[in-house]
């Protein structure tokens, strides 16, 4: 590739730093156009301690937490690389192949179900921010993306606020201005308040499916000795699993991000709201397995408008803070079918990244999605030994799946407004570190084809 050259505001802007984004970023600053790269949350280093701090009973940093801050929601998971995704074009070989560059294990260029882990990807961001800057690009965290600028719904440029603390420890805010002809959309999928600005500002989105349910916890020897047998080589990684089944209802009930030796964590990013997610760091080493078990819904369940599936994961997840008095609500299996809370000692010792306190998830759901999960969870049973005794431990809620809805865009990755492009999770185009990755590249290559 031939380094093409910018200056001022021919330079692209990127929103949002996770995987969608970051490759976005990394192609562009390859091919000589140096990028400008807009993040709400704090660098990794900081995001860490943020999200620690939450976890220990502390104040939520609504732009810095789990889904939010560099590296994006996939950064505090298990960082699985596997997608359905059917590649012929040898791009995903070209990401696998950044991502080792940047600290990934090289496990991952042939393993058949390759995961990065929590520790390493928070390694990976960082280089991979540091070879951008390298290049001529920037990375700003603390700035939030407002709308985009536009004359006759042809891009000019985009609104941001830079948020601070002062020396006081008081919080600045300052908005500016960027003029850019080509700005990415990068967002991640618990974008809310940015999708209802870009409703504002006329761009064309519609709700799409998702999925939600809670998180399930077992021991991780539970697990291992049902996949592997009695008397196993503990010398083998710990076990996953896949689980897929029809309810009666005629909706899919299935396991999501399983992640083996790994934690439950609260993945709340709104005040008086509560979503949960998992991860595992690269070893797998923690003695539970834990995995979503979600059932899809539609237009059918949450309504008609191109919001209502926002709302009414927000719905849920206030229904889980309080339910869980603002921790993350636990139960048993027996007792969630009983529709009572649970009250102790636990047969499986919770492994949860933050507080939390005995209740009934009932309370949570929809009774027909409670049903759906009830049903789903004796079928599992049969498959995988000690998957659906009366001690299982579920965690409420699991809502960020995936965006609840999709950024229309045209053959050329445009939306609406020309120069302005969705791309990745949030923009409803991926499910995934590797197909948003995927998403971002292509967006990139669409990107430097405007620039020759």
């Amino acid at each position: 590739m031939t380094p093409l050259s910018v200056e001022g505001s021919d330079r692209p802007v990127i929103v949002g730093f996770g995987p969608a984004g970051m490759i976005c970023g990394l192609y562009l600053a390859k091919a000589g156009l140096r990028p400008i790269i807009i993040e709400r949350g704090c660098d990794v280093d900081q995001r860490i301690k943020d999200v620690e701090a939450f976890w220990q009973g502390g104040k939520l940093n609504t732009n810095s937490n789990i889904q939010f801050g560099e590296g994006g929601a996939g950064t505090f998971s298990d960082g699985k690389l596997q997608t359905g995704v059917k590649d012929k074009t040898g791009r995903i070989a070209e990401i696998l192949g950044a991502f080792v560059e940047h600290g990934a294990p090289e496990e991952i260029l042939y393993l058949n179900k390759p995961h990065i882990g929590t520790d390493n990807l928070i390694t990976m961001v960082k280089n991979i921010r540091e070879h951008i800057i390298e290049l001529g690009g920037e990375v700003r965290f603390n700035t939030k993306f407002i709308r985009p600028l536009h004359n006759n719904f042809t891009l000019t440029g985009g609104l941001f606020c830079n948020t601070s603390l002062t020396d006081s420890g008081d919080i600045s805010q300052e908005e500016y201005e960027i003029k850019t002809n080509n700005l990415i959309l990068a967002l991640g999928h618990s974008s809310r308040d940015t999708f209802l600005q870009l409703d504002d500002s006329g761009i064309e989105m519609t709700s799409k499916p998702f999925a939600v349910g809670l998180r399930v916890q077992h021991k991780q020897e539970t697990i291992n000795v049902s996949q592997y047998g009695e008397g196993y080589d503990k010398s083998l990684p710990a076990s996953d699993y896949k689980l897929t089944y029809t309810a009666k209802s005629g909706r899919g009930v299935y396991s999501f991000c399983m992640c083996p030796g790994g934690y439950v964590v609260n993945a709340s990013s709104e005040q008086g709201r509560t979503a949960v997610n998992g991860m595992s760091y690269h070893d797998r080493s923690g003695d539970n397995a834990n995995s979503a078990i979600i059932t899809t819904v539609d237009k059918d369940v949450f309504g008609e408008n191109k919001f209502d599936g926002m709302h009414f994961q927000e719905e849920l997840e206030e229904k889980a803070y309080a339910e869980g008095v603002g921790k993350v609500p636990v139960q048993t299996l027996i007792d969630y079918k009983n529709d009572k809370a649970s009250t102790g000692p636990l047969e499986v010792t919770p492994a949860i990244k933050g507080e939390y306190v005995y209740a009934n998830n009932r309370n949570i759901l929809p009774d027909i999605l409670n049903q759906d999960i009830i049903e789903a969870f004796s079928r599992y049973g049969q498959i995988i030994k000690g998957f659906d005794t009366d001690g299982t431990l579920l965690c409420g809620v699991e809502t960020r799946t995936s965006s609840p809805v999709k950024i229309l865009r045209d053959d050329d990755f445009m939306s609406n407004m020309k120069g302005l492009y969705p791309c990745g999770e949030g923009a409803g185009y991926a499910g995934g570190i590797t197909s948003a990755a995927l998403d971002g590249l292509k967006v990139a290559e669409k990107v430097v084809l405007r620039y020759n």
